[in-house]
């Protein structure tokens, strides 16, 4: 317990005074009492009892309370809290343009990432990233979650397809440091050993599936899963697909359920179809979030001075039955 102004917790000193004037109060009423009684003016043994002393204790309590109150008391609380970063990767090639999910695949999946960034906690850190034949992290994790709908709103459909870069940028933005997945290029920090791990960190995958260039999406995927990292697809499309027009020519599209299954499945994930309207809702339930304890200070005067009302309503009432007055 800790005191905004403890410098008032003095003023409590005056309350031996208060109690020892009060007891010497009694004495001399006593006395006198026993002097009346002898000459017969009062019944003896009219002096008040232990009984009688309930409530002026009473009183006296609350008056400790609401000098203790004066001081503003704040009590230390620990509050549970989910932390973790989850990152939006945003298929933003051509084929997410089509518009067999209305108004488009890219706005639908646009419209679900907002209704789940605005539901999330301060204590969760978002990051987005937008991948085509090539990844970007359109805004790092961060728990400023307006900026993080500033940067979902800037995106738009163009290029082809690589779900191996979308997961390899989501993992860079986890991370904190670039990881490559190219054998080519590989660094120690490609593998999961030296990548570390995430436990409490996720990658929402928003795209139709379609891969059109490399690295193997389900190598991506098997680093993800090394390093601890679920990744949740999100289905956009339909199975049926859809015919749209590319820089003049038609060009056929249709969602890759199959693919987004097996990231699921590798990273321990699981896959959701965008026409299920809970689907994103779901994903925040499934993601294993770590469970931290934040501790702030409360103020709590209002309690003392609750607590001090009640003893003073305790007090007048036995004080009113006893004696038929307050005091």
């Amino acid at each position: 317990m800790t005191f905004v102004w403890p410098w008032l917790l003095l003023s409590l000193g005056a309350i031996p005074l208060l109690w020892m004037g009060y007891r010497r109060l009694l004495r001399r009423r006593a006395a006198r009492l026993a002097q009346l009684a002898a000459l017969g003016f009062v019944p003896a043994g009219s002096a008040a009892g232990r009984g009688g002393q309930v409530a002026p204790a009473l009183f006296l309590g609350a008056l400790v309370l609401l000098l203790t109150a004066l001081a503003r008391p704040q009590a230390t609380i620990a509050e549970p809290q989910r932390q973790g970063t989850v990152v939006l990767a945003f298929d933003v090639s051509s084929s997410m343009g089509a518009t067999d999910v209305k108004p488009s695949r890219m706005e639908a999946a646009k419209a679900a990432a907002r209704a789940f960034v605005q539901k999330q906690p301060a204590t969760i850190r978002l990051a987005v990233v937008a991948f085509g034949q090539s990844g970007v992290i359109s805004r790092q994790p961060t728990d400023d979650h307006a900026s993080v709908l500033a940067a979902i709103d800037r995106l738009s459909p163009q290029g082809g397809t690589s779900l191996g870069r979308g997961i390899q940028t989501s993992l860079s933005a986890i991370a904190g440091r670039t990881v490559q997945l190219d054998p080519a290029t590989e660094s120690p920090d490609a593998t999961g050993q030296a990548l570390g791990y995430y436990g409490s960190a996720a990658v929402i995958l928003l795209s139709d599936g379609e891969n059109t260039d490399g690295p193997d999406p389900l190598q991506a995927a098997e680093l993800a899963s090394t390093a601890g990292v679920r990744v949740y697809p999100i289905g956009l499309g339909s199975a049926r697909g859809t015919v749209l027009q590319v820089d003049g020519f038609q060009v056929a599209t249709a969602l890759d359920e199959p693919l987004l299954r097996s990231i699921a499945t590798t990273t321990d994930g699981t896959y959701f179809a965008a026409a299920d309207a809970q689907a994103l809702a779901q994903v925040y339930q499934s993601i294993n979030l770590s469970w931290t304890f934040q501790t702030r200070n409360i103020e709590v005067t209002a309690l003392f001075a609750a607590a001090a009302a009640m003893l003073l309503l305790l007090g007048a009432g036995l004080s009113l039955a006893r004696s038929g007055r307050v005091i």
